[in-house]
């Protein structure tokens, strides 16, 4: 691939779907989707393709055109992912270029028997199966629309939908809950992305509140029971979110819902937009026979001080984790096995700072780079550099603001 200025390369005439790939010498990679006006027929869309997925499973996609900018040391995906969805891929030269910009054959769907509750089995044991399943090796989809304008004179963005290619890996399983850190694989690049905690019966856990601080939320007694709180975790293993629902059985189909929580803006947002400032989600969590699927029934809200929320536009997301066979996770696998010990040492970094359910992070939200240092040091470890572990004093402190004016813990 020439990765000379404003060099273009046609994938395929049929997805009528252009990649650009131009030089940005200061900045890192970033697969950014365009989309065109809102499309007046939801039902009339092409087949289309996205890195190599067939798309033709969603209509009124109206993708036109997808800009990739290349650094020779960082990649940063804008995938439209519920964590932040930013990463740092480990050297992505002008050879993982190439290959982020080849169309890799179609993957063979692995379809599966549902995890079902077997009568008189313990719920518990059913929740358990349900969460489990969602690991695996998946081709996702991350579409999100606006749907119902809020505000006088608001008006609704375009759609966005971007693909990858996704192994979430068991981290832990046991009687303290289940961990599961989803890594994308994008040709020969490998980006760390969210992560999911679950803990069972949780009377009190953090929420975000804005501006970087989270603090302890206090959860009726009656509520507690039966119920799973799930925590997602940025690409550095930051909090963002976290919610509590019961997991539903019925019919032999397995759905988690949350209690509606605050989230930050996603960086599909946060990097081009300042006029909202929280997201107030509810999520949902299915298991199909064809993988996973995650619902977000979003509302994008204005925050300032010493004035009410303003609700500006609701939004509903669908991401879709279709377990795949024969497809290569490698690259993942090997990055995650150089990198764990190093990601679990940052992990109880990250609970130690969260152990009083409060914590206020120094760097904004847009910030990219903070957020990529240790990404960037991951990628070291990855290569045999460094283990890591004596420079994470030096991160945190430019992370983390120390305990004293944390928040005070809210009851429900």
């Amino acid at each position: 691939m020439n990765l000379a200025p404003s060099s273009h390369t046609s994938l395929t005439a049929a997805a009528d779907l252009r990649w650009v790939a131009r030089r940005a010498p200061s900045s890192p990679l970033d697969v950014v989707l365009t989309t065109p006006a809102r499309s007046s027929s939801p039902r009339a869309a092409p087949h289309r393709v996205l890195g190599g997925l067939a798309t033709d499973r969603y209509e009124n996609w109206g993708l036109d055109s997808i800009a990739v900018r290349v650094s020779a040391l960082t990649m940063t995906l804008l995938l439209g992912a519920c964590a932040s969805t930013q990463g740092y891929a480990p050297n992505a030269s002008t050879a993982a270029a190439e290959t982020v910009a080849s169309k890799p054959a179609k993957l063979l769907t692995d379809e599966r028997a549902l995890p079902s509750c077997a009568e008189n089995e313990p719920k518990r044991d059913c929740d358990r199966r349900a969460i489990l399943a969602m690991a695996g090796e998946f081709e996702v989809s991350f579409n999100f629309e606006e749907t119902v304008q809020l505000a006088p004179g608001y008006a609704r963005k375009p759609d966005q939908h971007s693909g990858a290619r996704e192994w979430v890996v068991v981290v832990q399983d046991d009687e303290a809950g289940i961990v599961l850190q989803h890594v994308l694989q994008v040709g020969a690049a490998v980006v760390k992305h969210w992560r999911q905690d679950w803990r069972y019966e949780q009377p009190l856990h953090w929420e975000y509140r804005g501006l970087g601080e989270f603090a302890g939320k206090q959860r009726e007694a009656t509520l507690v029971p039966g119920t799973w709180t799930q925590y997602a975790y940025d690409v550095n293993d930051a909090p963002r979110y976290a919610g509590s629902g019961r997991w539903n059985h019925r019919y032999g189909v397995s759905t988690w819902t949350s209690d509606r929580t605050w989230r930050p803006l996603p960086r599909r947002d946060y990097s081009k937009r300042s006029d909202y400032q929280l997201i107030n989600a509810e999520n949902r969590h299915t298991i199909t026979p064809n993988g996973w699927t995650h619902e977000q029934d979003n509302t994008k809200t204005q925050r300032a001080a010493g004035s009410r929320d303003r609700t500006l536009v609701r939004e509903f997301g669908f991401n879709e984790y279709r377990r795949v066979s024969g497809a290569d996770f490698g690259k993942a696998k090997d990055y995650w096995r150089n990198t764990a010990d190093f990601w679990a040492a940052v992990r109880s970094r990250w609970s130690a700072e969260l152990a009083d359910h409060q914590l206020q992070l120094v760097y904004a939200e847009a910030d990219d780079e903070s957020r990529s240092e240790l990404l960037k040091l991951a990628d070291r470890v990855n290569g045999g550099e460094t283990d890591g572990l004596g420079e994470l004093d030096a991160h945190f402190a430019r992370l983390v603001k120390p305990a004293p004016g944390r928040l005070a813990t809210t009851a429900q």
